[in-house]
């Protein structure tokens, strides 16, 4: 069609405007959509919740350390975080980790943090920063750098110019660094809140006024930086305006007096999900019924934000832990040192947010009442009068029994020291005694691959007789030391005359007081044994029988650290190492060798000056082959390959007495297998290997290994998994809170029938391939330990096996007649309980 030349001139105009238009509109998506991304976010409190953006909110929040996993790990964990209900991550900042060294400043490796909270950020999470400067955190020193203690004049934590000095300089460092990644609130980033010093009450008193003052700097430090987020100091009730004074503890909703001012919300910063361990403990836990008991308490009692301390507590890789502390750290957490869901804790908490979540309105704008109609009952309970807006909590205190409580007309069993949760004041979506989400036991797999026959190749340090020094007491060791090695050595010479040794049925011993850790003893060049104190003692003494000769005698000492302390009052002033050293039972009595005798000083090992634990430095020593047996000081080197898959992965290190692991030349940490808990084990193993460090093959493994006559034949890798899943559920229970959703303020089943069921999964492609236990009736044990009770129906197993084998979840509903053979019940009266135990896989095509 042919078109008028004035009317083509329109059209081509049109078109133009059209295509203006359009590109303006994509102009102005794009634009929206990068402002929606990065929109500023006004954090601001009143007496019930933080506000976000002009929204009260509930924060779920876990702790999780960025150096303690590798950033090839963080991805999955937040992942999982958040999977597991939380929509907050909270971190320490580890001054020593990002200025080891005074006046440079280390931002990578695991000491990222821009990354760890970009990660964060990606998945829509909030993030608290704890900065310190002091930690704890069973952290090396708690936080702080070596070189703080050497400043002229410094006094830690306290109203002491340098430590204020060095102290802003550090704050400005990390908090503008956060700035300039856009990462606070206020610049459309996910850093709601900070948190300025740690736990400050516990050694307040200590330091009179001047603490009152320090706290009172810190304070207005952070304050007029302007960020635009709100401060916490947790367990600091006195906590100056305008900072929050937040909660430390297990049981916040009961011990917690609550904000010092009313316009404040009520913060839990730490509720911690285990202990954790030092060397020497038996194993701990928390259960999860106590930590959903304590949540639920306090969220109540007017609570809006609960912080686990640890959500994911990792590995102390290297020497990071403080004195005595593991190198697996919070394993019991809902992430178990691997990164692997612990259930039921994992899980239980899930639902437990979940619940929450369909009372958040309630919670949020409710007017707030409690009850008490009995004398181990409770009831609180939110409400907006005139509307349909209600939730409750229903609390038996009873530890022993169940009670009944009538509330709003209606009867209600709840079980010993539970809490039911009932999001519209009338169903019960959730009780915290009653776990229905899966559980699972961790297995520790022998690696084919990885487990051939080692060749070890080993080094042996020399012991020095006679080192320089003038000195008449040893030199303390953290000093000596200065964080760069666990190790500090002290020789000393004393002439003993034949006289001496004369006295009748006494034989001399070697008497040496020491205030830690631990201390290996030669006399002579002879090994005479080796000692430590415990980590609630700090101190300990050697004594033992000794032969001298007549002349000139030689003395060594071996001071080993095992972290530096990581609380109390005047750190800096905290020394350790040999204090006293004297011969007993001499004729003329006792000979003090801290006043007669000159002592020489040495830090640390050949091997470690040299780097022998790297490939780089192994061929600065000669290497011998191992010949079955090796003195104490030795380093042991061999290769091995990955090992299979791509699961966690980790070093047993059976055979073992103590000392440091490495791979590849990374610190996997401190090893102590010889001191043993009060069952007769030691208290860790298993040693974390992240796969990061690995090589599909030659891996090069070096141990430096402080006792003799060890048996590293004995070590093997394993493979980390969770593969034996089960469930434990009782008939009576509450069906799972994923019933439910709220509509209009209504709480609404999802489906059409709301039951009891049985969830059994596998993580990853992961199948059930066996069912390797199953009961309906009173069955007892846990998770890879179950045992068949008095009452069991008999088609248990084939029931499971129907509904389970081959996938890779299942669901099985919870009642008699499912188990019931020709609809015979044969123990009636027992109130019955599923117990089920499966083991998942991958099969030939997975």
């Amino acid at each position: 069609m042919r078109i008028h030349s004035s009317n083509h001139s329109w059209l081509l105009l049109a078109i133009l405007v059209i295509l203006l238009s359009f590109s303006g509109a994509l102009s102005s998506a794009n634009e929206e959509k990068t402002t929606s991304k990065n929109k500023k976010k006004e954090v601001t409190y009143d007496g019930t919740s933080l506000i976000i953006n002009g929204k009260r909110e509930l924060i779920y929040s876990g702790s999780i350390h960025y150096p303690r996993s590798t950033p090839e790990m963080w991805p999955n964990i937040i992942k999982r975080a958040k999977q597991g209900g939380l929509n907050t991550i909270q971190t320490y900042v580890f001054w020593n980790i990002h200025e080891y060294e005074q006046g440079k400043f280390n931002f990578s490796g695991r000491a990222d943090l821009v990354k760890f909270i970009k990660l964060i950020e990606k998945n829509g999470m909030y993030v608290t920063l704890r900065l310190g400067p002091f930690i704890q955190a069973e952290w090396t020193h708690g936080g702080l750098p070596y070189w703080l203690r050497e400043v002229p004049g410094i006094f830690f934590r306290t109203d002491n110019e340098p430590f204020k000095e060095h102290t802003e300089r550090y704050v400005r460092v990390i908090l503008d660094k956060m700035k300039e990644e856009k990462l606070f609130a206020s610049q459309g980033g996910p850093i709601i809140l900070g948190q300025i010093e740690n736990e400050y009450s516990a050694v307040q008193r200590a330091y009179k006024e001047d603490g009152l003052n320090y706290i009172k700097w810190a304070a207005k430090l952070v304050h007029s930086m302007n960020l635009g987020i709100p401060w916490v100091m947790c367990k600091q009730n006195d906590a100056p305006d305008p900072m929050i004074n937040a909660c430390n503890g297990r049981h916040c909703g009961d011990t917690f007096p609550g904000p010092n001012k009313d316009h404040k919300p009520s913060l839990w910063t730490e509720n911690w999900t285990t202990q954790f361990r030092v060397f020497g403990d038996p194993p701990t836990q928390r259960s999860a019924e106590d930590i959903a008991f304590s949540v639920a308490r306090f969220f109540s009692k007017n609570g809006s934000h609960v912080n686990y301390y640890m959500y994911h507590g990792g590995t102390n890789f290297g020497r990071t832990s403080a004195h005595y502390v593991t190198t697996r750290y919070y394993d019991d957490a809902p992430l178990d040192e691997f990164g692997l869901e612990k259930e039921p804790k994992y899980g239980h908490l899930k639902h437990l947010h979940n619940a929450l979540n369909l009372c958040k309105k309630a919670l949020l704008w409710g007017q707030s009442r409690t009850e008490k109609p009995g004398k181990e009952t409770e009831i609180r309970y939110y409400e907006q009068p005139g509307t349909k807006v209600c939730a409750a909590f229903l609390a038996n205190n009873n530890t022993e029994s169940a009670e009944k409580i009538k509330f709003k007309g209606k009867e209600y069993v709840i079980p010993p020291r539970s809490i039911s949760i009932l999001p519209d004041c009338k169903t019960v979506v959730y009780n915290t005694k009653e776990i229905v989400s899966h559980h699972t036991a961790r297995n520790f797999v022998k690696s084919k691959k990885a487990n051939k026959q080692f060749d070890f190749k080993v080094f042996t340090e020399t012991v020095p007789s006679k080192l320089k020094g003038d000195s008449y007491v040893p030199v303390e060791l953290y000093g000596l030391t200065k964080d760069e090695t666990d190790y500090g050595w002290y020789t000393t010479n004393f002439e003993i005359d034949d006289n001496e040794l004369k006295k009748k049925g006494v034989k001399p011993t070697l008497r040496i007081a020491s205030l830690g850790h631990a201390l290996h003893v030669w006399l002579n060049g002879e090994y005479i044994g080796n000692g430590h104190g415990s980590h609630e003692e700090k101190s300990f003494v050697f004594l033992k029988p000794v032969s001298l000769k007549e002349g000139e005698n030689h003395l060594t000492l071996l001071g080993v650290l095992t972290g530096f302390p990581d609380s109390g009052s005047y750190m800096e002033h905290r020394y350790t190492g040999p204090r006293s050293v004297s011969i007993l039972g001499l004729s003329s009595g006792t000979l003090d060798l801290t006043e007669k005798s000159k002592w020489g000083n040495k830090v640390g090992m050949e091997g470690e000056r040299l780097g022998i634990h790297a490939e780089k430095g192994l061929k600065k020593v000669k290497w011998e082959k191992f010949s079955k047996k090796a003195p104490g000081l030795t380093w042991y080197q061999t290769y091995f390959d990955a090992p299979e898959s791509q699961s966690a992965t980790a070093i047993r290190m059976n055979g073992m007495g103590k000392g440091l692991i490495w791979v590849n030349g990374e610190g996997v940490g401190r090893y102590w297998m010889s001191f043993l808990s009060p069952l007769g084990k030691p208290t860790q193993i298993e040693y974390h290997i992240p796969r990061s460090f690995l090589k599909p093959k030659k891996n090069l493994l070096v141990i430096f290994e402080e006792e003799p006559n060890v048996k590293p034949e004995l070590i093997d890798f394993v493979i980390v998994n969770r593969d034996t899943v089960c469930t434990y559920i009782g008939e009576e229970y509450t069906p799972s809170v994923r019933h439910w959703t709220k509509k209009n303020d209504q709480v609404q089943a999802i489906g059409d029938d709301v039951h009891l069921t049985a969830n059994l999964k596998c993580s990853g492609t992961k199948k059930i391939s066996a069912v390797e236990f199953a009961s309906f009736g009173n069955p007892t044990g846990s998770c890879g330990n179950f045992t068949l009770g008095s009452c069991n129906a008999p088609v248990s197993k084939q029931v499971i096996e129907k509904y389970c084998l081959g996938k890779a979840e299942c669901v099985i509903p919870v009642n008699k007649s499912m188990f019931q053979q020709d609809k015979k019940d044969s123990c009636p009266k027992v109130v019955k309980t599923l117990a089920v135990q499966v083991k998942c896989g991958r099969d030939k095509k997975n």
